[in-house]
C-alpha cells in the first residue's frame, strides 16, 4: 500500500502532513550522496515518506533501495527537521508538510542507480561542490552535513 497514494484519493492537493526519511550516504572520500529529482530538477537527500508500521530506519533504507538501488546500514541519527521550510508546494500541486526524519552512513553495498522514474541522477559531493540548486526542505540537512564536515556545531 503506497499510504500517500491512497490519502491523496480522499483529500486531493490538500495538505497532508507526513515524516520523511532520509540518509546522507557518504563516500570513503568523504563526499555525500545526493540526488536530482526529476520534478524540480533540484538536489537532495535520498529519502522519502514513512508509511504506516515502519520504523524511521526501515523506511530511509527502503527509500534509498528504491530511488538509488542500494543497501544502507549502521544508520545514526543525524537530525530531525521541522519549522517553515518544512512546507511543500509540489509541481503537481500536492501540498506537504513534511517533518524530516535525516540519518548519515557511509555503510552501504550494491550499484547506484538513476533508473527511479523520481531521480534523474545521483552524485556525490564534496563540501566545497554542493550545488546552490537544492530542493528547499533538504537544503538544511545537507548544509548542516557540510557545517558538520567542516567542524562547525549544528544547531
Amino acid at each position: 500500500m503506497n499510504y500517500i497514494a491512497e490519502m491523496r484519493k480522499k483529500v486531493g492537493k490538500d495538505l497532508v502532513m507526513t515524516v520523511g526519511c532520509g540518509v546522507l550516504i557518504e563516500n570513503s572520500d568523504g563526499k555525500v550522496l545526493l540526488q536530482k529529482r526529476s520534478d524540480t530538477g533540484e538536489w537532495c537527500v535520498p529519502g522519502g515518506a514513512l508509511e504506516p508500521g515502519e520504523t524511521y530506519i526501515e523506511a530511509a533504507a527502503r527509500e534509498v533501495r528504491e530511488e538509488v538501488g542500494i543497501e544502507v546500514s549502521d544508520l545514526k541519527l543525524f537530525g530531525l527537521y521541522s519549522g517553515d521550510d518544512r512546507m511543500i508546494h509540489y509541481p503537481n500541486g500536492d501540498n506537504v508538510y513534511s517533518l524530516s526524519v535525516i540519518f548519515t552512513t557511509s555503510h552501504y553495498s550494491g550499484t547506484i542507480s538513476d533508473s527511479d522514474s523520481e531521480v534523474l541522477e545521483h552524485r556525490f559531493f564534496s563540501r566545497e561542490e554542493i550545488p546552490s540548486e537544492l530542493f528547499s526542505p533538504d537544503a538544511r540537512p545537507i548544509l548542516d552535513w557540510k557545517r558538520a564536515v567542516e567542524g562547525i556545531p549544528v544547531a
